[in-house]
């Protein structure tokens, strides 16, 4: 029993939830990529998860219930396995003495329904639940990281303590190092750090050697937090055991290693690059989480919206040139070209990349890995690519002068090329460029459009509304020109004609049960520079970023700070996380 498109489009369309125009928008997009309507909606931003899970259930007739941040008595919630709860995205919250309510996501999963009636035999009473919710609930089968380390390290520590003893710590053979690795409580701490850090969103690992103890800390939502304090004799064993995973060399302690592994936790596919460098204590090793099953975002789901959001959909539509993506590392930009991609992915062209990583992997793309150390390296790569008749490529990175180059050739030849740069702003693209010696005539002759972009922390749901007083009007028209933000915010209709800063609501993040400093996930904000004929003449005249950017701002380019300052008044992020992310 479920929804489809025709029930779910009269629904909105009878109740007002959605403007009939936006429905069509998504119905159109939904039947050419063979979606559903409702999941199509909620990645344009027009309908919440919430709202939608809400009229699924309404239309048909089953009660909604919402977990998130409920605390569910441990007895009802193991009367389900962990296993079946994650696999079929099923939890019981609430038990009678004949029946068990039970939250699911597809209350048509009839296996589930009937393996949970037989092991409790009670009535099972499905309710719908959103995915936040399921997410919430499914995360207190976990203990906690600390309990649980706790847990581990007590009952191996004499286990551990041998770890300490015997060979000094520098004269360990390899062959000592691969019996430490495959130690059970060594085993079983790694297991946990790594099942940890997918479960709590995390996108590094960084396991730091002290004097006296070895600190864990993971990277969630863009900031580290501190996840462990282990003992000291831990150490060697947790460095071995991750670069017996990685097939590194167990006794070079004095160069750094790079090395990748792949783990499937939960039911999803998790790679892992890990990088270890010495450091005065020992060795120090981060680990970045690659999720491969990662898919289905949209420009809109990313944050791109009005002539930004238009401008990325024209050069789309471009079959040469280039599309650029600008930011430090970990702003986004892979995860805006992969969309991007997604967009162009058809049955009628070839796609190839060159990646170093690959992060996302993709059906019906080419993707090739960068080996530098057998030479495959992007240059090379792409070299070889422009030999494979492709009508799209992607390079990972524009690194050097010589993949600069053949990137550039290569959109002038027939292709249309998506890679990435490291800039700090859209305009700064172009004298990195001119940096590696490509002719100002070659980039006016390619460049399509360059998206500059920072990922800032979203706000929960739970949030506390404030207004702006004089005072800090004042100030911040020092840092952002107010006026620009106004015009845009009453073109999209996110504020009444007539509104004044005033009047305006912005929001500050609350403490609640979903998560303790009231941001969770990311949400980015851009800015997009369209190749302009005025833009052309600046940059074949030598002109600066800055120039370049005032020129950009005329002809209707929103700036990160500005973008931010919208997604703000938008209750999606605060002020002052965008002004941590955005210098100008």
């Amino acid at each position: 029993m479920t929804v489809n498109n025709q029930q779910l489009k009269e629904f909105l369309i009878d109740s007002g939830l959605v403007p009939r125009t936006d429905i069509e928008i998504a119905e159109k997009r939904a039947i050419e990529k063979k979606l559903y309507l409702g999941d199509t909606l909620v990645a344009n931003g027009k309908l919440t998860e919430d709202d939608l899970h809400r009229t699924e259930a309404y239309i048909l007739g089953i009660p909604f219930v919402g977990l998130l941040g409920q605390k569910i008595d441990l007895d009802v919630l193991s009367l389900i396995p962990e296993p079946i709860a994650r696999k079929h995205n099923v939890v019981a919250f609430k038990k009678t003495p004949t029946a068990l309510e039970v939250a699911m996501l597809d209350t048509d999963d009839l296996t589930a329904i009937d393996f949970i009636k037989k092991k409790v035999g009670l009535k099972i009473l499905p309710r719908l639940t959103d995915k936040e919710s399921m997410k919430s609930a499914l995360l207190q089968y976990q203990k906690s990281l600390k309990a649980e380390f706790g847990d581990i390290i007590e009952k191996e520590a004499s286990a551990l303590k041998l770890v300490a003893e015997g060979v000094g710590e520098e004269n360990r053979s390899e062959e000592d190092l691969k019996k430490l690795a495959e130690d059970l409580p060594v085993v079983k701490i790694v297991d946990t750090l790594l099942n940890h850090a997918i479960i709590q969103g995390a996108s590094d690992i960084h396991i730091e050697p002290m004097d006296a103890h070895v600190v864990i800390r993971y990277r969630i939502d863009g900031l580290l937090h501190d996840a462990m304090i282990l003992p000291k004799n831990a150490a060697a064993g947790i460095v071995a055991r991750i670069k017996v995973l990685a097939n590194l060399k167990l006794d070079e302690k004095r160069l750094p290693q790079d090395g990748r592994f792949k783990i499937e936790s939960a039911g999803e596919k998790v790679a892992f690059r890990v990088s270890t460098l010495p450091v005065y204590y020992g060795e120090k090793t981060v680990m970045r989480l690659l999720r491969e099953s990662v898919s289905g975002f949209t420009l809109e789901g990313l944050g791109f919206h009005g002539i930004g959001l238009e401008r990325i959909h024209a050069a789309t539509k471009q079959r040469v040139g280039m599309i650029l993506t600008t930011g430090p590392t970990g702003s986004g930009k892979t995860t805006t070209l992969y969309t991007v991609l997604d967009i162009l992915n058809q049955p009628d062209v070839n796609i190839s990349t060159i990646e170093d990583p690959i992060e996302y992997q993709m059906t019906r793309v080419n993707q090739t890995q960068v080996k530098s150390e057998i030479g495959l390296t992007f240059a090379n790569g792409l070299r070889a690519l422009v030999r494979q008749d492709p009508d799209i490529i992607m390079v990972g990175e524009i690194r050097d002068n010589e993949t600069a180059s053949l990137a550039v050739n290569a959109s002038l030849t027939g292709h249309l090329v998506l890679s990435t740069l490291h800039t700090n702003s859209a305009a700064g693209a172009m004298p990195r460029l001119l940096d590696m010696d490509i002719e100002p005539f070659l980039i006016v002759s390619t460049v399509n459009v360059i998206i500059a972009q920072r990922l800032v922390r979203r706000l929960c749901a739970t949030r506390e509304k404030y207004f702006l007083t004089p005072a800090e009007i004042s100030a911040l028209k020092a840092t952002v020109d107010l006026d620009r933000v106004m015009k845009v915010l009453k073109e999209e209709g996110l504020v009444g004609p007539k509104a004044e800063w005033k009047e305006v609501p912005f929001y500050r993040p609350k403490k609640s049960d979903e998560s303790e400093d009231g941001y969770k996930s990311r949400v980015g904000i851009h800015e997009v520079l369209k190749m302009s004929p005025a833009i052309r003449d600046l940059i074949m005249k030598n002109a600066t970023a800055t120039e370049i950017e005032t020129q950009a701002k005329k002809e209707g380019m929103i700036t990160m700070l500005e973008d931010g300052l919208i997604k703000s008044v938008q209750g999606l992020t605060t002020i002052e996380e965008v002004l941590r992310v955005v210098s100008e």
